[in-house]
């Protein structure tokens, strides 16, 4: 007993707690509709995780940090957008998807440079940036939607990237996008904590003086982990336009909170130098399961920002907590 206790205890009692309710909150809907237990919604699950999750894992190397990105939501469109824009324009496919993933490091380069170089605070350097991205999205677009290659079309090859056509297996389509998801976590994981930049991203949020006195350009490290951040935005800029092939200039609002809130919910804290990738993951499955699930309940999804909020409160608190117990 006391080894499973210590067991959990080295493994992190909120992560555990998160992986837990995950169970619980799947179990119970799963009990509670039949209709839910279907092979279309558990794609529906995925697919509504693979944008959200993209841009969790980036994210969560800001967050380490001591630091925040508000503008992933809007840099995911704005890059979308780009990509699509020059698509119609004869881009190839290929390419764009490339630009697309590049506009999101290009943002995430600027928010470092503010934010490291420039010491703007992190909160006012990425919510400007989101208001620029805001606008750069309507402009280059004229306001209007922009259409994505649909899976029958010569270019549908990249929806097959996150869901295959539907089989007599999977009516909906095999969610191959969980494995490229799963596939980042585990290398971005590796990345966090057994490597020398990732456990100096680390370090920065635990005391980021006293890592600039050992040595470390911590300069260099906080800009990478916001180059991470908005890589990671504009990858789930892919997903989302392989999943919505039309993407209209004002979506994104509040993709960012989404992100965050799975990065929080999984055990990373705000005040920084703790946090894992699995454990954002399995925040961004939390919040994905009830919004999926919530309907077959009878109930509207806007109860998810409630229940998510509840949910919120308590993992902060928690944080909050264990930091005090640490500390005295």
């Amino acid at each position: 007993m006391n080894k499973l206790v210590n067991k959990i205890k080295s493994i992190g009692t909120q992560k555990v707690a998160a992986l837990l309710a995950l169970i619980v909150i799947y179990l119970f809907f799963f009990l509670m509709s039949p209709a839910f237990r279907s092979m279309s919604t558990l794609v529906s699950i995925f697919d509504s995780s693979y944008y959200i999750g993209f841009m969790a894992i980036g994210v969560t190397f800001v967050i380490v940090t001591g630091g925040i990105d508000l503008s992933i939501g809007t840099v995911l469109i704005c890059s979308a957008l780009t990509g699509g824009v020059l698509y119609e324009k004869g881009v190839p496919l290929w390419l764009c998807l490339i630009i697309i993933v590049l506009c999101g490091t290009f943002f995430g380069l600027c928010n470092g440079i503010m934010v490291a170089i420039m010491k703007l605070p992190a909160f006012i350097a990425t919510l400007g940036t989101m208001m620029v991205t805001r606008g750069l999205g309507s402009i280059i677009t004229k306001t209007k939607s922009i259409t994505f290659p649909l899976r029958t079309s010569n270019d549908g090859w990249y929806k097959s990237i996150f869901r295959t056509g539907s089989t007599e297996h999977f009516p909906s389509g095999f969610p191959t996008g969980i494995i490229l998801l799963l596939l980042f976590m585990i290398a971005m994981t590796i990345i966090l904590t057994k490597t020398k930049p990732g456990r100096y991203i680390l370090s920065l949020g635990s005391n980021k003086e006293a890592t600039r006195l050992s040595g470390v350009n911590i300069v260099k490290w906080e800009i990478l982990a916001y180059v991470i951040s908005g890589t990671f935005a504009g990858i789930a800029g892919i997903a989302y336009a392989a999943i919505n092939s039309t993407l209209m200039p004002g979506t994104g609002n509040g993709f960012e909170l989404e992100a965050i809130a799975g990065v929080v919910i999984g055990g990373t804290s705000l005040a920084g130098g703790v946090g894992t990738v699995i454990g954002t993951i399995i925040g961004v499955f939390i919040m994905c399961v009830l919004k999926t699930g919530l309907p077959f309940i009878d109930l509207q999804p806007h109860y998810q920002l409630l229940i998510t909020g509840i949910v919120l409160i308590i993992a902060v608190y928690l944080d909050v907590r264990n930091r005090k117990r640490k500390s005295s």
